[in-house]
């Protein structure tokens, strides 16, 4: 094929391309299968790579690309996106209403009413009709640059139908099912779980490697425009179906009222219906129609006076307290579950909310058999928010936690300053479990396919007393496979990720572990510290208090680790087993005569020669320690290209900047 043929067979694939992704993604009735669309999108891809100069922006194929980025750039927002007031009852919108009726003077007033999706402001740039910039909000007058990870969003088109120059304000958030299939698979590698979609949806869109952002099926609602060249409207609900026209997805739910009366039947008849959509909403957007009646009612310092936002009250309900329950976690700690009579809150079931420690049920002063009033915080978790002591028949009863472990029987114990009953048995089987989970978690080993239920099903049937046991599984494969959902593929992908994990640089094996008070931080440093865990484990009080990130209460917490014999044994077996004790990072010993011993680095701005992590490792190499802002006690400041307020303050503060030319220097020296 020719390059003049190519070139019109690549825009004629993008533009098919296009077209069924807004079928898909905004309309909702796809044309095509899935097979269908993957092969038009081989194909595209396929004469992209024999013709890259082709390649552009606006490109299906850029949706997902480029490497992971250091960090997000500042955007200023030439719009501000100011937040809107809050109206929580009846009483507060026909306040609203009056007070815009008053400030129009005798003009008819018309509103539009929307739902107000529960995820992360997002502002979209367009010039000439292509999509070049993506913002959050940040704080309303400055976000940060998340272009890449929007573009991996399928309803944000990357071209529109028309060549206009325009910014779009719309809401990111993760449909339900989405979040819903998220946390199972979190679930499943024993990693924390989401506490709600909103989160969801931001703590993607804030991963600096969009290949995750394009992994967790993000979706947007695209409700008003910031700025607009080449087009003019007149009224809100003009701009939505002006933006619906450009090819941006707007909630279909959105409708237009003359009377308060009206509006606020129709916000109500929302607050019945929305555990039933596929996405979270926590309330109602109300906006004067007419742009020219904005103009007149104007804005007060945080906020304009034309629009407000709906809150829907946190949904409780009155249940009774049936019962407690006590479970133990890794770390030992006793933590009571309250066991309600079922109620139905917030379109779910809830039989349990969380009590958190003993000081909880003494703060709110509940007996067993109380009636309590139950809310979801954030409209996910359950908690009891209240106790109704009016409702107390007298067979009410206090709530004892327990002096004994309920696992294993051993004595709990509480700790100068804390608040938890723990267990301290090592022999614990609670412990040992949660251990185990620990152990393989992502920050920790990251044994991909370890999840908590396959550790629990692992430990309950005896092919695991301890993580040492999980290195001699291979001996027992046999076993493995007599296992529910355990077939030859799975076995083998288990049994390859466990070997694989042998060859960990040791700060993971430290960290899961499970030291008390010894996150993934200071495994890290003790790790670059020591070098190796047999010089860890023989190291004194004073040696570990000489690295500044470790105080007495954690020196004294790794020596009583270390002190104990079963500790010492299930060392010994995992080195029989294989598994590295050895830092594999960059080490610096203490005491270099280095360029930078001692001095905290900051890196600012894209480096051309090396990456992020090179360039970082290399700084240790030379004795400095990096961090990712600038402070009065930060010695040097490294800028690359496209150096932003990182490099402004440290101007500002008189802090010795250097570009990556010098570094170079620097290294080569």
């Amino acid at each position: 094929m020719d390059r003049l043929t190519a070139e019109r067979k690549i825009e004629e694939l993008r533009q098919q391309i296009e077209r069924h992704n807004r079928l898909y993604h905004v309309e909702d009735r796809p044309e095509i299968t899935d097979q269908e669309y993957d092969q038009l999108m081989r194909e595209l891809r396929d004469l992209e790579d024999l013709y890259p100069d082709l390649v552009t922006s606006d490109s299906p194929t850029q949706r997902v690309g480029g490497e992971p980025l250091p960090h997000f750039e500042k955007v200023e927002h030439k719009v501000p996106m100011l937040s809107l007031g809050n109206a929580f009852d009846e009483a507060d919108l026909r306040d609203f209403d009056r007070r815009v009726r008053q400030g129009v003077g005798e003009q008819p007033v018309r509103y539009v009413c929307e739902l107000k999706i529960d995820g992360l402001a997002v502002s979209l740039r367009y010039e000439n009709g292509l999509f070049v910039q993506g913002a959050t909000r940040g704080d309303g007058q400055t976000g940060e640059d998340i272009t890449q990870n929007l573009k991996t969003i399928r309803s944000i088109p990357l071209r529109l139908s028309k060549p206009v120059t325009i910014e779009v304000r719309g809401e990111a958030f993760m449909p339900k099912p989405a979040f819903e299939k998220l946390n199972q698979e979190r679930e499943a590698k024993g990693e924390p779980l989401f506490a709600n979609p909103r989160n969801s949806a931001a703590g993607s869109l804030r991963q600096l490697d969009p290949k995750i952002a394009a992994s967790r099926s993000l979706d947007t609602f695209i409700y008003g425009i910031g700025e607009l060249q080449g087009e003019s409207v007149d009224f809100h609900s003009e701009g939505l179906e002006l933006l619906q026209s450009l090819g941006f997805k707007v909630n279909p739910e959105w409708r237009v009222f003359d009377a308060i009366d009206e509006l606020i039947a129709f916000i109500q008849s929302w607050a019945e219906k929305r555990p039933a959509l596929p996405y979270e909403i926590d309330g109602m957007v109300i906006k004067v129609d007419s742009f020219a009646q904005r103009q007149e009612l104007g804005f007060t310092a945080k906020s304009p006076r034309w629009a407000v936002a709906y809150k829907f009250p946190a949904e409780e309900a009155v249940t009774v307290l049936e019962g407690i329950e006590v479970s133990v976690g890794r770390t030992g700690a006793v933590t009571p579950t309250a066991l309600l009579k079922p109620v139905s809150l917030a379109g779910t079931t809830v039989k349990r909310a969380s009590l958190h420690n003993e000081e909880i049920i003494r703060e709110k002063g509940l007996l067993l058999g109380d009636h309590v009033v139950v809310k979801k915080a954030g409209d996910i978790i359950p908690e009891i928010v209240a106790v109704l002591p009016e409702r107390r028949t007298g067979e009410e009863r206090p709530f004892q936690m327990p002096t004994h472990c309920p696992e294993c029987g051993s004595d709990l114990v509480r700790f100068e300053d804390e608040v938890a009953l723990r267990c301290i048995n090592p022999d614990c089987p609670a412990l040992i479990r949660e251990g185990m989970i620990h152990f393989v978690s992502r920050l920790a080993m990251n044994i991909e396919g370890l999840g908590e239920k396959v550790v629990a099903q692992l430990y309950e049937q005896g092919l695991i007393t301890s993580v040492a046991d999980l290195y001699y599984l291979h001996e027992r494969r046999d076993e493995l496979l007599n296992m529910e959902r355990m077939g030859e593929k799975s076995v083998d992908n288990l049994l390859e990720a466990i070997e694989a994990s042998k060859q960990n640089s040791v700060e993971r094996l430290i960290f899961g572990l499970g030291i008390r008070l010894v996150g993934a931080k200071a495994a890290k440093v003790l790790a670059e510290q020591f070098g190796h865990l047999d010089v860890l484990r023989q190291a004194t009080r004073e040696q570990l208090l000489e690295i500044n990130e470790i105080g007495p209460k954690m020196a004294d917490s790794i020596l009583t680790y270390f002190s104990m014999p079963q500790v010492q044994e299930l060392l010994d077996r995992l080195r029989a087993a294989g598994v590295n004790f050895s830092y594999k990072g960059v080490r610096v010993e203490a005491g270099n005569d280095t360029p930078l011993a001692g001095k905290t680095v900051v890196l600012t701005g894209t480096l051309n020669t090396l990456t992020r992590q090179e360039a970082e490792e290399k700084i240790a190499l030379l004795g400095g320690k990096v961090t990712g802002s600038v402070s009065k006690k930060t010695d040097l400041v490294i800028a690359g290209d496209k150096a932003g307020s990182k490099l402004e303050k440290a101007e500002k503060l008189g802090i010795e900047v250097i570009d990556e030319a010098a570094f170079l220097k620097l290294l080569d020296q």
